[in-house]
């Protein structure tokens, strides 16, 4: 990595929380997905067809760590500690997490989803700056969206060209916005990787 890749190596300690998954208690959020399962036997919960309440497993460190050299970041703590400590997808929010090293294995099957998550991973793109300190409502372009969402990484589809996504830089680094071209914008929910996934396993 370059000298911004270093000083962002750099920071990567500090920026995770405490313990060594970062406060995860991987063996809670499965229970709470069996649960979570056992609730929902015929998947009518948004987005259960699609993930099925199931975790893939935790990455290895070698392979974030060769992820985050290949792409010159330094993954959100909260996020990384997740993939690290409790599993790559798909069981979450709206239609799955994302994976983060290899395509879903679903991905044949042209979703838009799968065009954002090979978008993402264009050379430098997820090195960039991310441009916005405040939220930019309304309809957005494709060229527009385009630059905007550089410097973040697309978490899950909810749907209808609507998209979460992770910031993975500057001061609204480690918070997830949605992304909604057509109509909302480029809007934070207000919380981070860690509340965003937690209020969804919370849920009935």
């Amino acid at each position: 990595m370059g000298d911004q890749g270093e000083h962002r190596a750099g920071k990567r300690a500090e920026d995770r929380p405490e313990g060594p998954w970062g406060g995860w208690d991987a063996g809670a959020v499965h229970a709470r997905l069996r649960e979570l399962a056992a609730h929902d036997p015929d998947l009518r919960r948004f987005g259960a067809g699609t993930h099925r309440y199931a975790l893939s497993r935790p990455l290895p460190e070698r392979e974030i760590r060769a992820f985050e050299e290949a792409h010159d970041i330094a993954l959100p703590g909260e996020y990384r500690s997740f993939v690290a400590a409790v599993g790559d997808g798909p069981a979450g929010p709206a239609h799955g997490l994302l994976p983060l090293t290899v395509p879903r294995p679903e991905a044949d099957d042209e979703w838009a989803v799968d065009d954002e998550w090979r978008e993402d991973r264009r050379s430098g793109r997820l090195a960039e700056p991310f441009p916005l300190t405040a939220p930019r409502p309304g309809r957005l372009g494709a060229a527009e969206t385009e630059a905007l969402t550089r410097g973040t990484l697309t978490l899950a589809e909810q749907g209808c060209g609507v998209f979460s996504r992770l910031v993975l830089h500057g001061p609204r680094a480690g918070e997830v916005w949605d992304l909604d071209p057509d109509r909302g914008g480029f809007t934070p929910t207000g919380t981070g990787f860690r509340a965003w996934y937690t209020a969804w396993l919370a849920e009935p």
